[in-house]
């Protein structure tokens, strides 16, 4: 048998159901698995407390797949998992919505490292871990006999990868991938590069806080930061805004977020597009007086692990403190942060810093979090990943 022995006291955690076992938790390993096999996790009194997948080479060194003593992990666990993921999105009626969904969500789901991302009938599947790259092949079979797509597309390109000791990998798997990929949301339409776009194309986590924005643009001059695919500003000018400064360091997302305002017939005479780094360029809009209505700051991850989390505090810190200056009185603050290293209570207390050397009052008016096919699993905070603050600034 392949088992893990804790250290005394090291099985806390997995008492309360989270599902990592880091190496220091470890007192000895039995049985000589391989990276990727499934090995059964003991407290050391020799009481079983779960299945596992194993991995030597990282920090977290297993990964639960089941709390139950007579579980087997095979392809037919594999398929409960799935039909279990699947079904939950289908309660949730988002289809009606939209035809981008996440089907499943990593550890949220029971199927840690994996992520399925579904843009109409394309799925692209993003393998984070050594457990669920040793059983791709049934995970592959398993979503053709459920979904029926036309194309599967990997992204396994996260970092996470290397730490796992995987090689990055991207490409079609299964069928053809169509030369144009478009959604729809909300009434809208987006094009979806899931070859070389974010994440795995598109940011489907922040879909009801664009609706938000939507309703909240009215005639308003709006700034749109680290816009992407534009995504925010697409919402906001269907919204009503009345004029909409988009600003990424990359020309290709900038290409695509106006491509996205003619998918949907937008004006385009009130907007503006900057290629530029979004430090420097609020600085230059702060220099030249310039003020908005509504700010949107949605940065990429500044602080992946806690052990960033310095670093990316004074990053946070800066561009809200700048964005607070550029607001006109009684104007509105939509800011994010994705990074798991940064906590919700963490972020806001940067966020009050932030308005506290900007000399200004600001009240919370909305929490915000990832679209419910995003499904955050109590006893794995981690999951909690996007956090999102809507602020308005005191008159």
């Amino acid at each position: 048998m392949k088992k893990i022995i804790l250290k005394a006291g090291k099985e806390k955690s997995l008492l309360r159901r989270h599902p990592w076992i880091y190496s220091g938790a470890i007192s000895r390993v039995e049985g000589h698995p391989s990276d990727g096999d499934t090995v059964q996790i003991y407290t050391s009194q020799n009481v079983f407390l779960a299945h596992a997948a194993y991995n030597s080479k990282a920090p977290i060194a297993a990964r639960v797949w089941s709390w139950q003593q007579d579980e087997r992990i095979d392809e037919a666990f594999f398929y409960r998992k799935l039909t279990h993921a699947l079904r939950f999105r289908k309660d949730l009626g988002l289809s009606q919505f939209s035809t981008g969904c996440r089907l499943v969500h990593g550890e949220s789901d029971g199927l840690p490292g994996l992520v399925i991302d579904q843009y109409d009938r394309i799925l692209v599947f993003q393998i984070g871990s050594v457990g669920a790259e040793r059983w791709r092949e049934v995970i592959l079979d398993i979503l053709k006999d459920l979904c029926h797509p036309i194309c599967i597309y990997e992204r396994s390109d996260t970092d996470v990868r290397e730490l796992e000791g995987l090689i990055k990998h991207t490409g079609v798997l299964w069928g053809e991938l169509p030369h144009d990929l478009i959604i729809e949301e909300n009434g809208l339409h987006f094009a979806v590069d899931v070859m070389a776009g974010q994440k795995t194309g598109f940011y489907l986590d922040q879909r009801d806080n664009r609706a938000k924005i939507g309703t909240l643009a009215k005639e308003k001059d709006v700034l749109n930061c680290f816009c992407y695919s534009g995504g925010f500003s697409v919402y906001a000018k269907r919204g009503g805004a009345k004029s909409v400064l988009s600003v990424d360091s990359s020309e290709e997302a900038l290409k695509l977020a106006q491509r996205n305002f003619a998918l949907n017939g937008l004006a385009t005479d009130s907007q503006e597009w900057q290629c530029a780094d979004v430090f420097q360029m609020l600085r230059k809009l702060r220099d030249q007086n310039r003020k908005f209505d509504l700010i949107i700051l949605d940065p990429p991850k500044f602080a992946p692990t806690a052990s960033f989390a310095a670093k990316a505090a004074r990053g946070y810190k800066d561009i809200n403190l700048l964005a607070f200056k550029l607001l006109r009185p009684g104007g509105i603050l939509a800011t994010y942060s994705c990074s798991s290293g940064i906590s919700s209570d963490l972020f806001q207390k940067i966020i009050a810093g932030a308005a506290l050397d900007a000399g200004i009052s600001a009240h919370i008016i909305e929490q915000q979090m990832a679209a419910p096919d995003h499904p955050i699993l109590l006893s794995f905070p981690e999951g909690a990943y996007l956090k999102g603050l809507i602020l308005k600034v005191s008159d």
